[in-house]
């Protein structure tokens, strides 16, 4: 099994940065070279342009460890890439969440980082409710905020977006630059079908909402069971809480 490099989280000013510059400078070409790739040949290829050009690259991978997250962190398993993975503990998630998360934890031995919102930040939108007349906001609290301080060191951020999910994600590509982080999506192009067909094959294990009917699983209070991600602030024009506008 090939062995790449533990990715640490010390971060390099701008002109030491030549992976970024990399990919920053090249942006079309690599798009183009990574959509003839599967998503775990994309994963290695890129982990090998990190090596090739520096080891001190800051990537950030999260997770919100939904009914699709399982496959994205069983491909960095297979791949024995020990990358740190940050979950926004929001402390509105199901219980079903937390201790799915906890079961892929000892699975896949993870390093996960739980990041928090400020604790009277949070106290004010629960005593308030304002997930009900301000969503935007509670998402901007709970889960926006938090992983700041973390992007503003990120050089790459990997997420599990799939371009399926929404009309927001369609128009993505694999790479994407934005606020001066390139954002990879490794498994952009996977299909619902294929997901679901890849996680029956591996005999992974599935959310405990989802034979419930929770399709796509957020916060408690803006979750409901449905197909795709309609399920999610139903009743409302919100499609994405603000992480990956």
């Amino acid at each position: 099994m090939n062995t790449y490099p533990v990715v640490t989280d010390e971060y390099t000013e701008s002109w030491q940065r030549p992976a970024h510059r990399y990919f920053s400078q090249n942006l079309s070409t690599v798009n183009r070279h990574y959509q003839a790739l599967t998503p775990k040949e994309r994963i290695a290829a890129f982990y090998q342009e990190l090596q090739g050009r520096t080891t001190e690259s800051n990537v950030l991978l999260t997770s919100s460890f939904g009914t699709t997250a399982v496959l994205l962190l069983h491909l960095f398993y297979d791949l024995d890439i020990r990358q740190k993975i940050h979950f926004l503990d929001t402390t509105f998630h199901f219980e079903e969440t937390i201790t799915y998360k906890n079961q892929l934890t000892h699975l896949f031995d993870l390093h996960v980082s739980e990041l928090r919102p400020e604790a009277w930040k949070n106290k004010y939108i629960r005593q308030n409710e304002v997930w009900k007349t301000d969503p935007d906001f509670c998402c901007s609290v709970n889960k926006v905020e938090p992983l700041q301080s973390v992007k503003e060191k990120a050089d790459f951020w990997i997420s599990g977006l799939m371009n399926w999910q929404n009309e927001h994600r369609k128009q993505l590509d694999i790479f994407e630059e934005k606020d001066g982080i390139i954002k990879f999506y490794p498994l952009l192009d996977v299909t619902e079908a294929d997901a679901l067909q890849y996680i029956e094959e591996n005999k992974l294990p599935v959310h405990p909402l989802k034979p419930l009917g929770y399709e796509s699983i957020g916060c408690k209070q803006c979750t409901l069971r449905g197909k795709g991600r309609s399920g999610r602030w139903s009743n409302s024009i919100k499609t994405e809480c603000g992480l990956h506008r």
